[in-house]
């Protein structure tokens, strides 16, 4: 199965867009742990007290939207996968961008937050492993099919 590559130009154009959609994911996540928080919070209370008169009707509400929010991620994310762009965390926000140098795959690697593709790192460095792009990256162009 061959995965699709970018030249620097190309994940740069994708980037506000990705950017949006990797946003949602990570308010989504948010929403999530807030839910699971006052879940965890009310069973707490009932642990504590012996038992408590629970509004049923609005946990349920509250269940829902965090089901409907878990489908919203996965969504979102199966939509940036399909570009062929990975996320590689959410809570951080980092996406890497496969592209090829010299014949070897090498990740463009970009946080949330930062205002444009500026690092990279090999397929087996990771985060940790972040390089400043320089000119033998930056002058890739995509060679016609």
């Amino acid at each position: 199965m061959s995965q699709r590559t970018f030249t620097l130009q190309e994940a740069q154009v994708l980037l506000p867009v990705l950017q949006s959609l990797l946003k949602q994911a990570i308010d989504g996540k948010q929403l999530i742990e807030k839910i699971d928080s006052e879940f965890q919070e009310l069973a707490q209370r009932i642990f504590l007290s012996g038992g408590l008169l629970v509004e049923i009707g609005r946990m349920a509400l509250r269940r829902a939207e965090r089901e409907k929010t878990v489908q919203r991620i996965k969504d979102v994310l199966s939509e940036i996968d399909a570009t062929g762009v990975q996320v590689k965390d959410l809570e951080m926000g980092l996406l890497d961008f496969p592209c090829i140098v010299e014949g070897k795959t090498i990740l463009l690697c970009w946080k949330m937050g930062e205002e444009k593709i500026t690092h990279w790192h090999s397929t087996d460095e990771g985060y940790a492993g972040r390089k400043v792009i320089d000119e033998s990256i930056s002058k890739i162009k995509k060679k016609p099919n």
